[in-house]
């Protein structure tokens, strides 16, 4: 057998595998831009569906997305950062879970508190868990910043997002 078709040794991966393992800054924040303003616009449409109890925090959900979709398109216009967003990295491991979310559920035309609630904090627990691990494999720099200050910000949505649904829970609210 030659050298070329010699398989792998184990935990090594092959050229083939590594290229399919790593995307580019730039298609990263493309998904991003997708993925928050499919996020932004879905929230808009349920705002006006949704009990007045929690319509506020709905209007809040596509205010954020609003501003992280700015901050990714304007990311993407720098002409600075040309070097940083052509940089290729490793695909976090969360990327499916993340462009997943692209695909928006149909929460019907009187969606309960509990399943917007639990809808929320999917998106924001795999936005979460898609910026730190970003932040983890970008260079140093802005968009690294960036990504940390997302990973940040997303884990404190999170956590607001889980104490409202306890409370509607176990306040009878749903």
């Amino acid at each position: 057998m030659n050298e070329q078709s010699t398989p792998p040794a184990e935990g090594h991966r092959s050229g083939r595998d590594r290229l399919a393992a790593s995307t580019t800054v730039a298609e990263i924040l493309e998904t991003a831009i997708t993925f928050e303003q499919t996020a932004r616009d879905f929230y808009r449409q349920l705002t006006p569906k949704v009990s007045k109890r929690i319509r506020w925090l709905v209007e809040e959900l596509a205010e954020e997305e609003q501003r992280h979709y700015e901050l990714f398109s304007d990311l993407l216009e720098r002409d600075d950062l040309d070097e940083q967003i052509e940089a290729v990295i490793d695909r976090p491991a969360a990327d499916t879970r993340f462009s997943d979310c692209i695909h928006l559920p149909d929460l019907g035309e009187k969606p309960d508190d509990q399943t917007v609630l639990q809808y929320a904090m999917g998106r924001e627990h795999a936005a979460m868990e898609q910026y730190r691990e970003l932040a983890e494999s970008t260079a140093a720099g802005p968009i690294r910043d960036l990504f940390r200050y997302l990973a940040a910000e997303e884990t404190l949505h999170k956590a607001e997002l889980e104490k409202l649904y306890y409370e509607t829970i176990h306040s009878g609210g749903v």
